[in-house]
Parts: structure tokens; sequence; C-alpha cells
């Protein structure tokens, strides 16, 4: 094989696996990409629920308890409390203070 085309066969080789080692770290960066956004969506949309479930619900049902209201008869999304309910309950808590 002629020299000048055994080196440009090298050269082109070399060429090749670099563009190869390239196009893999491109596809795992896009894979930990993907990855992280799914994670990152997944928290964004849990935590208010979590919290809400930790937090707000024992003073809403406590609240709702002092007033005497029933806490089964929650008609809004998901099982939340109304906005009228809510009011409700301020407004209950604030003349027992």
């Amino acid at each position: 094989m002629d020299p000048e085309i055994k080196q440009q066969f090298e050269e082109l080789h070399a060429l090749a696996k670099d563009n190869y080692r390239m196009i893999r770290s491109i596809r795992r960066s896009q894979r930990l990409s993907f990855l992280s956004t799914i994670i990152i969506w997944i928290v964004v949309l849990a935590l208010p629920l979590y919290l809400y479930q930790q937090y707000l619900q024992p003073v809403i049902t406590k609240i709702s308890a002092n007033s005497g209201m029933s806490t089964t008869t929650t008609s809004g999304l998901l099982g939340l409390p109304t906005f009228n309910e809510i009011g409700n309950l301020v407004n209950s808590a604030k003349s027992k203070l």
C-alpha cells in the first residue's frame, strides 16, 4: 500500500474514532438531561401535594373540627376544600378569637 494512502487512511480512522467518541458523549448528555428534566418535573408537581398533606391538611382539619364543620364534605378537585369552605373556616376561626 502506498505510504501516502496509508497515512490518509490512518488520519481518517482517527477522525472517525474521535467522531464516534463525541457522538457518544452528546448522547450521554442528552439522556442525563432528559432524566434530570423528568426528576425536576416530578418534584415540581409532587412537592405541593406532599406539603399540603403534611402541613396544611392537619391545620384545616383542626380548624374545621373546632368550628363544627365536617371534613368529609369537601367537594373540590381531588377532595381539596373549595374556596368557599376555606373562607367559612377562616371566618369561623376569626369569630372564635
